[in-house]
């Protein structure tokens, strides 16, 4: 029987990971890949909370660099998180997995505003919960959002699906041949090189919590994230502990 090393996740989706090959939008063909995953991982008793980015419709970083005010550019990019949330949990819900979207800002038509108990008590029954709205505030990312959210439900880990990138490296392995991959590494560690895994904010986050984070490459056609959950080696982990 397949024991899970972990009993409630943090599962972090960039927005990138559901536009798939078009880079833009959504593509409900790699919606749908996650959402089977994720079934899979619930199948096997694990609570799993999901926050997804919004880097497939906008940026508030590149509306920023257009001229547009941080704060306003931020904002959209919050609303485009909850887009990605509402087409994860039509997609989970499709397949017969429980679901709730959770909203940092308020929009009771479409989603619950986000209450920590309530959260967890979604959690506790089997349903799958979905952070969407990042922080609700501006210059705040969703690698922050994600490092919020598994301190205040008290999660055992951060799981970080990366495109086609299957692990942390010293520098982007698409582009710079050299670059050595990491096995295990501290969150210290992480912020000293200025590795690019998660923005620092959310690294020192974690690092107080002692929260771990394994980034894992995602692929549609297998089960990475059941790998992952089940203690699979195919992985890299980042420890939130300072003295490793």
């Amino acid at each position: 029987m397949n024991t899970p090393k972990y009993k409630r996740v943090v599962l972090k989706l960039s927005g990138e990971a559901l536009a798939g090959s078009d880079g833009f939008g959504i593509s409900p063909n790699i919606v749908n890949a996650i959402s089977k995953q994720v079934k899979e991982v619930v199948e096997l008793g694990v609570e799993v909370a999901v926050v997804v980015g919004g880097g497939n419709i906008w940026r508030g970083r590149l509306g920023s660099e257009m001229g547009m005010d941080r704060a306003a550019a931020d904002y959209m990019g919050m609303l485009a998180t909850v887009m990605n949330s509402l087409s994860l949990q039509d997609s989970l819900e499709n397949i017969g997995v429980a679901t709730r979207v959770q909203t940092s800002i308020d929009m009771r038509q479409i989603a619950e505003p986000y209450i920590r108990r309530k959260a967890i008590r979604h959690l506790e029954k089997g349903r799958v919960v979905i952070f969407a709205g990042g922080t609700g505030n501006p210059y705040f990312s969703t690698d922050t959002t994600a490092a919020l959210r598994a301190a205040e439900i008290e999660a055992d880990v951060i799981l970080m699906a990366k495109n086609n990138v299957d692990g942390v490296y010293s520098a982007d392995p698409r582009i710079d041949n050299t670059a050595k991959k990491y096995d295990e590494l501290s969150y210290l560690d992480v912020i000293k090189e200025g590795l690019q895994v998660m923005d620092s904010t959310a690294s020192s986050l974690s690092m107080d919590n002692d929260i771990p984070l394994i980034v894992f490459s995602f692929a549609e056609t297998e089960n990475n994230i059941k790998r992952v959950v089940l203690g699979g080696k195919n992985r890299n982990n980042c420890k939130g502990e300072i003295n490793q």
